[in-house]
């Protein structure tokens, strides 16, 4: 993927389920469009997944390419295959950016995730999530608290990240 999303922001929701989508966000949105052209609407797909998943999660349609292809890779009539494209195809809804910059969120998924007044939005790379900002918010407490007790203090991920002289290598 050429762009990816950085950052996180707050934005109002209003009753009409329309939310602001961050201008950065837009940004990548349009240049990973294949069929964008200025003027038009640049086109997003919006899985909401099932019981379990308390946020929606934004793709590019660059990235929803990308996924479909490696989902083509898959053996038809897998298990795994089948909940992949349950959660890709079946749990998924696809959008436009309108001429504002906004998103409207049909209320069916705003009521999934239990989304009022505001979304949080908050970047993952590829994709983004937007977040009720109570609940983001509360899970993001979860998760430091949970990493607390195996990491040591002042840990960096960034320990994580491959070593490129070992990938180039081809090891």
């Amino acid at each position: 993927m050429a762009r990816r999303f950085r950052g996180s922001e707050t934005f109002k929701v209003d009753a009409k389920g329309r939310v602001s989508i961050p201008a950065s966000f837009r940004r990548v949105i349009e240049a990973c469009d294949p069929h964008y052209q200025s003027g038009s609407r640049p086109n997003i797909v919006i899985v909401y997944g099932g019981a379990d998943r308390n946020f929606l999660e934004v793709y590019t349609m660059e990235a929803i390419e990308e996924i479909d292809t490696q989902i083509d890779l898959m053996q038809r009539g897998s298990v795994e295959r089948a909940e992949i494209e349950e959660l890709m195809y079946g749990q998924s809804h696809e959008a436009n950016i309108d001429d504002d910059g906004r998103l409207v969120l049909p209320q069916k998924l705003r009521e999934k995730i239990g989304l009022d007044k505001e979304a949080f939005f908050v970047s993952s790379g590829t994709s983004f999530k937007i977040w009720d900002p109570a609940v983001y918010e509360a899970e993001q407490a979860e998760v430091a608290a949970a990493r607390a007790t195996v990491r040591p203090k002042g840990y960096d991920p960034l320990v994580n990240l491959p070593n490129p002289a070992t990938n180039a290598s081809g090891a």
